[in-house]
């Protein structure tokens, strides 16, 4: 067969992504912080990009405007017959399910969403302004000027930096002394040295492997580590399980020595570091706003406090323009579609938020309306259809943005919830639904009468969820829920 070159045509069809296609899509899955971030760099490389000024601001082009428009224009959804059935759920239960017991079940509570001033002044205060600024103290750094005031020797010095450095905020070494020592090409003696100085510091219990060498060190420090203590110490484990009996076996002590001790390790602290500054806790601010409307419906408003506002500069655009030299000019023409592109973009991302939010509100009315049991099964694919978007574009969207409502803060993934089957064949309950209902039959049960998970079951079944006893404890794990032996001996315990 002989190889010769020839010519064919064919048709093929790919999806080619631009920079600006990867650009917006890359926008919607930012968080308003990330966003903020991204648009301070634009800021900084394009030259016709600026934010506007105070109220006075330059009028944006028109996708800027839009995108305002947008964000000012609140969109009042109707409610629904969508929750027609846990109306008549409600009105034959009379339970009381407010929004007082559900405001914190997203983990956050949003009491307010205006901000309000002081009432101090600066002129009030005559102190220099240095004698005013304050800085936490870091484990760290505190960790390290004990180290210089108890050591001069470099080596010691040296390995104790090296220790500092690996002690987690919480206080804790987890790196064995061989281990470090073997890194180092040290030797374990001079490592443990270093190791026993660091110890010594304050706050107690600093640098300790595990939480049982932080207790010893503590005690020690009491002078109150004694055998009985000691052999307390050792079996720690067997407080956290509320079995009283093995602890007075192991400690070969009787009961009121047994409850001193249970006294004196309650007063010691676990985690010895987070006495000093860590890092600083980001504040979660909303992306949208949900509040009653008043048709009786819901009134769905991004924070315009959270996305960023940036206008074009064409007028400095077209002077440069005609100053510049023709090898100039494209480089000018790409900034300018950039910019354009950048705004554009900024008021796409923020319209596709307040549509897929709208829409999750009006899948979970009964939610809004009477609870975190009233959610509904929803997953990305229900809100995609219904908005006609694509399940990827739902999913970057609904990625760390956050949702504000008269029942706490959550996050917008919180709504979306696999579902499980009635056992009367009748409408399916939602996951979370379910778990909140396991915490709030666990929350109301009598102590010295633990619910067992089989008993949650037949609950459950009786009230329509078809569910497994092994969903039920890994429902109940997920929650930090003991069992019910665990429940009972703490019962037991705190009864003591």
């Amino acid at each position: 067969m002989a190889l010769a070159p020839k010519l064919e045509f064919r048709q093929s069809q790919q999806l080619v992504m631009t920079p600006q296609l990867q650009q917006a899509i890359k926008l919607l899955q930012l968080s308003n912080l990330e966003l903020a971030e991204f648009v301070d760099d634009q800021l900084e490389q394009n030259p016709f990009l600026e934010r506007p000024e105070g109220a006075d601001a330059p009028e944006a082009p028109e996708a800027a405007q839009n995108g305002a428009a947008g964000a000012d224009a609140p969109i009042d959804l109707a409610r629904e017959d969508t929750a027609s059935k846990a109306r008549d759920d409600l009105d034959a239960e009379d339970d009381g399910d407010g929004a007082g017991e559900d405001a914190a079940i997203g983990g956050y509570r949003v009491n307010e969403w205006a901000s309000v001033g002081g009432g101090g002044s600066f002129t009030d205060d005559e102190r220099e302004f240095g004698a005013t600024l304050r800085q936490e103290i870091s484990l760290r750094d505190h960790l390290t000027e004990q180290l210089h005031v108890a050591t001069r020797d470099p080596l010691l010095l040296f390995l104790g930096a090296y220790l500092i450095d690996l002690i987690d905020d919480a206080g804790y070494l987890h790196d064995t002394v061989e281990a470090i020592a073997e890194r180092l090409g040290a030797d374990q003696g001079q490592v443990g040295a270093a190791l026993a100085i660091i110890q010594s510091f304050d706050p107690c219990g600093v640098g300790a492997r595990d939480l049982k060498e932080s207790l010893r060190l503590q005690l020690i420090e009491r002078d109150r580590f004694d055998p009985a203590m000691a052999a307390f110490v050792e079996h720690i484990e067997l407080l956290a399980k509320g079995d009283l009996q093995a602890l007075m076996k192991a400690t070969d002590a009787d009961a009121d020595d047994v409850r001193d001790m249970i006294a004196e390790v309650r007063s010691l602290t676990p985690k010895p570091g987070y006495a000093y500054g860590g890092e600083t806790v980001q504040v979660i601010a909303p992306d949208v706003f949900v509040s009653k409307a008043s048709d009786g419906g819901w009134k769905v408003e991004l924070n315009n406090d959270t996305m960023p506002k940036v206008l074009v500069n064409q007028r400095y655009y077209a002077e440069i323009s005609r100053a510049s030299k023709d090898k100039d000019k494209v480089f000018l023409s790409e900034q300018l579609a950039s910019a354009n592109w950048l705004v554009k973009s900024l008021d796409q991302r923020a319209r596709t938020i307040l549509k897929v939010a709208s829409e999750i509100v009006r899948q979970q009315d009964a939610f809004f309306v009477y609870g975190v049991r009233h959610l509904r099964p929803l997953n990305l694919r229900a809100v995609a259809e219904a908005i006609s978007m694509h399940e990827s574009t739902i999913s970057r969207v609904t990625a760390n943005k956050y949702i504000a409502t008269a029942r706490g803060l959550f996050e917008m993934k919180y709504f979306f919830t696999a579902a499980i089957a009635s056992s009367e064949g009748g409408e399916a309950h939602s996951a979370e639904a379910v778990r909140h209902r396991i915490r709030e039959l666990i929350a109301r049960e009598d102590p010295s009468e633990a619910l067992s998970d089989d008993r949650i079951v037949e609950i459950l079944r009786a009230d329509g969820v078809d569910i497994a006893r092994r969903t039920v404890a890994k429902y109940r794990e997920t929650l930090h829920i003991p069992s019910s032996v665990q429940r009972r001996r703490q019962a037991l315990r705190a009864a003591i």
